[in-house]
């Protein structure tokens, strides 16, 4: 049965050098993770059916009393008789297993799978893959009575006390786990502002590192394109949160607002400090082209490009491979002399214009519906129509 189970479930990764720590659940006592933080995926902790330790069946005792007995009214009354009768208590013991760190190795049961093992875990980071790479499997096959040393990657083998060097299929696979996490949140938190879904598929690249830099942004974090440590402080804080916030700026004090992050290469749009609009990537001027430092700049100039579908030719750096019509700057924004922010059919997630900040063409045609101006009949200048001002921060590195 499964409540007598030899040994302690492990909560979380061990990690090289961490002694394993119990804890009890409705299985076996279990080995949380050292540092590790519970996510928000962590299953709820039910009150309706106690802990049982392990190795243990509940004590019983069972009672039978007979009703009082009392002897009829005379001259002479003797006190109420009441006859109790108690069997005693007994305790049925299941011997550990005889093996080197018992809370840390399981006894398959008729019916576990590996998938199912893992599942049990509150840490993402203890999965098939990690617990294959500790106990030597080439598959996922187990069987009744097979012992899994489930302390994964703690220098040791559990089940012999033999110690056992790093292994890397266990780090990149707990690695790969726990981006999938965060790509996963970040599409939660993201989700309805108009930026593309991440790939959750563990790698984190360019487009994943851009998304962690506009959180940290967003949640007054040192902003960086770093990848973010699995159980660091600003993980916990990143998976924690329940809704992606404004960034702390003095673009919040606009009626409308555009703040672009050099750093991140990404926009945020908004209106006041009422909430967020839009968030979309973007990429800015490369080295000699910087796109200047904007403190509230009015977006002054606003060209639809009527005669060429939208596309204005720029005469000083013409790029016609960004467009099929031989325009590369689709409804051109101003904000900083001939600096705007303008559509392109080329948006890398590093800084590869002259100056301009890029958008999606779809995401120019959003911004642009959102300031109302798409239907301008021609180019305006008017800066109190337009009603945006643009913020211009950080260093990309």
């Amino acid at each position: 049965m499964r409540g007598q189970r030899a040994g302690v479930m492990l909560m979380g990764l061990c990690l090289v050098g961490s002694a394993c720590a119990s804890a009890t659940d409705s299985r076996a006592e279990s080995v949380p993770i050292p540092g590790a933080a519970a996510s928000q995926s962590e299953p709820e902790v039910s009150d309706a059916t106690p802990d049982t330790p392990s190795g243990t069946t509940p004590e019983t005792t069972a009672v039978t009393t007979t009703p009082d007995s009392t002897i009829a009214p005379s001259s002479t009354t003797t006190p109420d008789s009441t006859t109790t009768t108690t069997t005693s208590t007994t305790t049925s013991t299941v011997p550990e297993l005889d093996v080197f760190e018992p809370r840390c190795v399981v006894e398959v049961q008729p019916g576990d799978s590996l998938g199912g093992i893992a599942d049990e875990f509150d840490d993402p980071t203890v999965n098939i893959p990690t617990i294959q790479a500790e106990n030597g499997l080439t598959d996922d096959v187990i069987y009744p009575g097979q012992l899994l040393d489930v302390c994964v990657d703690n220098g040791l083998d559990d089940r012999t006390g033999a110690e056992t060097a790093p292994n890397q299929a266990i780090v990149d696979a707990a690695r790969t786990e726990a981006v999938k996490a965060q790509q996963t949140k970040l599409n939660e938190l993201f989700a309805g502002y108009g930026i593309r879904e991440l790939l959750v598929d563990g790698v984190s690249g360019p487009v994943t590192q851009q998304r962690l830099c506009a959180a940290r942004l967003a949640l007054n974090l040192p902003v960086t394109r770093a990848d973010m440590e699995a159980g660091s402080e600003e993980e916990q804080l990143l998976m924690s949160t329940e809704a992606i916030r404004q960034p702390f700026t003095s673009a919040l004090n606009s009626e409308r607002w555009i703040l672009i992050d050099r750093t991140c290469q990404i926009m945020f749009a908004g209106e006041g400090d009422n909430g967020i609009t839009f968030i979309f990537p973007t990429s800015t001027g490369e080295a000699g082209f910087e796109t200047r430092d904007q403190d509230r700049s009015r977006a002054f100039r606003f060209d639809p490009a009527l005669g060429n579908g939208g596309w204005h030719n720029s005469t000083t750096y013409p790029v016609a491979i960004d467009n099929p019509l031989n325009g590369n700057m689709y409804k051109p924004l101003y904000f900083d002399g001939g600096q705007a922010i303008h559509g392109s059919n080329n948006v890398p997630t590093t800084p590869q214009s002259k100056g301009c900040a890029r958008l999606r063409v779809e995401d120019q045609d959003r911004l642009v519906a959102w300031l109302g101006l798409a239907d301008a009949a021609g180019p305006t200048g008017d800066s109190r129509r337009i009603n945006v001002t643009v913020n211009v921060q950080g260093s990309y590195d």
